[in-house]
Parts: structure tokens; C-alpha cells; sequence
């Protein structure tokens, strides 16, 4: 009699240990990372310079006149924000970007006939995009800590909120990266939800300064408690508990992985 395995044989070298091919997931998280490492100039050197030019711009027009933010120097409160801003900005593009491209020019099937699950494609996609924010953060956070002279107070906060607000604008670019079958559409997901959630999440502003509604639509937003949190590691202040936003960062992001998963699992517009 023919026994039947629940587990396909390991006939074409797939290393799989309970059930995970961590050779093939270590593969898609290697191509990931040269992926944006090849066009290192465009996806790391580009958003430093844009950082830097924001720091600078606000340095010359309002830094000298603007009175301390929260107790400490505006450009000392601005600085987290805009790395905050630089770091998830990038997390969303390297997925989105990644799976949209490979929908449009058609070799998408690279990535779906090798023998990983679906939550093994969603780990090497976040993987990418984890690793990418993260040599965004450590170059911000070291031009910040040299050139402003601003400390970080809590750095396990820093990382945290920099590995999860990663892991969650990693999820949204997989699912804009699936739901959009051209660059336009992926264009307009980045330019008409993500970018104005970024500039309205207190990135420049202390959310006290906002009318009431404000404020409290300020809370329902992730993006706000990512930019708190690492304001919190870096200066140990903020405008919101770092418990609360870790709370619910962590839920927004586990729902999100649980979305990419199961159209991961389905094949959702995934052969468009």
C-alpha cells in the first residue's frame, strides 16, 4: 500500500524543518534585499536626502523663531518624526513596489511556483521591507544624534516602533501591491492615502495643537502612534502613552499580516 505524505518529499532539496522551507523563505528575503540594494541610489541614498533637506529647510525658515515643543527644541521634536516618516515611507514602497512590479512585467510566477505557504512569502516580503526602513532609521538616527546633538532616551522603543510601524506599512504595500494591477493605481494609493496619513500623524506637530475632532480622529490613526512611539524612544516624551501605541500598532500591524496572508493563500489579483 502507497503511503500517502502530508508533506511533499524533499525531492527537489527544499530544506523544510516542521513544516517552514527556511531555505526558500532566507532565499526570497535575500532577493528582496538586493532588489533595492541594486538601486541603492534611488531606495536608501534618495530618502536620506529628502530627510536632510526637510531638517534643513525647517532649520533655516522656522527652527530659529519656534519656541520649545512638548519641553524640548523644535528641531529636536521634529527630527524623530521625519525619520519616522522616511523610515515607513520606505517599508511601504519596497513591498508595493516589489509585488507591483512583478504583476505588471508578468513574472510574478517567479515568486509563486516555489514551494512556499503563504506566510512564508508574507515573512520574506516584510523581511525586505523591515530591512530596508531599518538602514534608513540607523543613518537618520546617527546624522540626528551627530549633527543635532539629540540623545536617544529609550532605543528598545525606537527599535520596536521602527520594526512594527515597518511591519505594518510592509503589509499595506503588499496589499496595494496586490490590489493594483498598474503603476497608476499604486501611484494613487501612495500620493492620496498614504502620504497625507504620514503628513497628518504629528510628523511636524504636537497633536495638542489640533482642534478637538482632530484629536480624537488623530487617535484612530496607526500612523500617529508609530511617529509617538519613536518620539518617546528618542526624546521620552510624547503625546500618547508608548503601551497604548504599542497596543495598537501591534494589532493594526497583525491584522494587516493577516490580510496579505490570506490573499496570499487565495491567490487574490495575484495573476492579474
Amino acid at each position: 500500500m502507497t503511503k500517502i505524505h502530508d508533506t511533499p518529499p524533499n525531492t527537489m532539496g527544499v530544506r523544510r524543518f516542521g513544516r517552514v522551507n527556511w531555505l526558500g523563505t532566507w532565499t526570497l528575503i535575500v532577493r528582496e534585499v538586493r532588489r533595492f540594494m541594486n538601486v541603492w541610489s534611488q531606495t536608501v541614498m534618495a530618502p536620506l536626502i529628502n530627510a536632510g533637506l526637510f531638517l534643513m529647510i525647517f532649520t533655516i525658515a522656522i527652527g530659529p523663531q519656534r519656541g520649545d515643543v512638548m519641553g524640548v527644541p523644535f528641531m529636536h521634536f521634529l527630527a524623530p518624526g521625519i525619520l519616522t516618516m522616511t523610515v515607513i515611507q520606505n517599508a511601504f514602497a519596497n513591498t508595493s513596489s516589489s509585488l507591483a512590479s512583478a504583476k505588471v512585467q508578468g513574472n510574478i510566477v517567479d515568486t509563486l511556483m516555489p514551494p512556499l505557504s503563504a506566510i512564508e512569502l508574507v515573512i520574506g516580503y516584510l523581511a525586505g521591507a523591515v530591512v530596508r526602513g531599518g538602514m534608513v532609521a540607523v543613518v537618520i538616527a546617527t546624522g540626528v544624534v551627530v549633527f543635532l546633538d539629540v540623545g536617544i532616551v529609550h532605543p528598545v522603543w525606537v527599535v520596536t516602533f521602527t520594526v512594527l510601524g515597518s511591519v505594518f506599512m510592509g503589509g499595506l504595500g503588499l496589499i496595494a501591491g496586490t490590489f493594483a494591477n498598474k503603476f497608476d493605481q499604486l501611484s494613487a494609493i501612495t500620493n492620496f492615502l498614504v502620504t497625507p496619513l504620514a503628513f497628518l500623524s504629528g510628523t511636524f506637530y504636537s497633536i495638542d495643537a489640533l482642534p478637538a475632532p482632530l484629536q480624537a480622529a488623530s487617535h484612530w490613526n496607526p500612523f500617529f502612534y508609530i511617529i509617538d512611539g519613536v518620539r518617546f524612544g528618542m526624546l521620552g516624551v510624547s503625546d500618547s502613552s508608548p503601551f497604548t501605541g504599542l497596543a495598537v500598532v501591534g494589532v493594526a500591524s497583525a491584522a494587516v499580516v493577516a490580510i496579505c496572508w490570506n490573499w496570499f493563500r487565495i491567490g487574490y489579483r495575484l495573476k492579474a
